[in-house]
């Protein structure tokens, strides 16, 4: 149900979704493509931490955003200062992340 909210809240922003992703396997494989500009990311996807693909998306210079339910305090000491999409959310609030994150155009929605 999230992950449909996150896509609807994201085609009213005039984004293009690319994915959801629900498992990290399948994360992995939206972030190792790259077709997008911007990722929002749960920190929790399928009962897994998703701080791998955290690593590849900044290895490959593409800006994301968390999505959790814990606020930064569910983050690694290393992701401080990055932008944390606290659920649950608003159609508001995801739009300040995205343009906190510079972009309007494809976002992969990887929610679990």
């Amino acid at each position: 149900m999230v992950s449909m909210l996150l896509e609807d809240f994201l085609d009213d922003l005039g984004c293009a979704v690319v994915g959801p992703a629900f498992n990290l396997e399948e994360a992995s494989t939206l972030a190792t493509a790259g077709e997008f500009d911007v990722a929002i990311l749960d920190v929790n996807l399928g009962g897994e931490r998703t701080f791998s693909v955290a690593d590849q998306l900044d290895r490959n210079g593409k800006p994301f955003a968390f999505a959790t339910g814990y606020g930064a305090a569910g983050l690694r000491d290393e992701d401080e200062g990055r932008p944390v999409l606290q659920k649950p959310f608003t159609l508001d609030d995801l739009k300040k992340v995205i343009d906190d994150l510079g972009a309007d155009a494809q976002v992969p929605a990887m929610k679990s």
